[in-house]
């Protein structure tokens, strides 16, 4: 048989709040209801979410997820990351709701993936349906830790574990570590620590980021920079 289709159906608090926020990603509400029970569902292309609604529903203590395979992980992070932007003025990197940037995942086969966390906790997972083609050279130790870290923190949630990983990584491998790993690896670092409301923190791991030389292999490092300074700036 071909042709079946899945729809996760989540929880949220407000209905109104969750199509309000995939609407900024370019979701389109294609169903709602408020009786007997509050229920909407938004579609993009051929990503398709329900959610019902519970007003007592705690966002911080959802367990939903699901997991989206997509072509291309960069092109649907870009436009979800204008819509953030055109609305907000910045990139959602902490709290909740927030999002991710794609990056590669050791417990993917290195697929790149990032995750969407939405008004009501649940974690929308975006993964790319094929490794990238190129071969990657041997990582160094630093770049091997932030990967840790990634897991850790992108994947599982555990923020102040992924901090451990990099600030014992950075103590040890700063001064032997390429331009190009430190500075991904203190721009992340500096994410991990806006996420646990230390701003202090986040401005001086950005500081040392920017000291560091930059070519035009690390754009996306950069962006990844400048959306964190926006969202102190806010």
């Amino acid at each position: 048989m071909t042709g079946e289709k899945t729809v996760p159906l989540l929880p949220c608090r407000s209905i109104d709040d969750i199509s309000e926020f995939y609407e900024m990603l370019g979701f389109t509400r294609t169903y709602r209801q408020t009786r007997p029970n509050p229920y909407v569902t938004v579609k993009r292309d051929d990503i398709e979410l329900g959610f019902f609604g519970m007003p007592d529903f705690k966002p911080e203590d959802s367990y939903g997820t699901c997991l989206v395979v997509v072509p291309d992980t960069g092109e649907l992070f870009a436009a979800f990351a204008e819509g953030m932007r055109a609305v907000h003025g910045k990139l959602l990197v902490s709290g909740i709701p927030r999002m991710t940037r794609p990056r590669k995942r050791k417990n993917a086969d290195n697929h790149s993936g990032f995750t969407v966390i939405d008004p009501g906790g649940n974690w929308i997972r975006f993964v790319a349906a094929k490794a990238e083609a190129e071969a990657e050279a041997p990582l160094s130790k630093l770049a091997s830790s932030l990967r840790n870290a990634v897991v850790m923190g992108d994947s599982h949630g555990k923020h102040d574990q992924a901090a451990r990983i990099l600030d014992t990584a950075l103590r040890r491998d700063r001064e032997t570590a390429a331009a190009k790993d430190l500075l991904e690896a203190l721009t992340y670092r500096a994410e991990l620590a806006l996420r646990a409301d230390d701003h202090t923190a986040a401005r001086d791991f950005l500081a040392q980021a920017r000291q560091l030389p930059a070519t035009e292999a690390d754009q996306d490092t950069l962006t990844g920079l400048r959306d964190i300074e926006a969202a102190l700036r806010t």
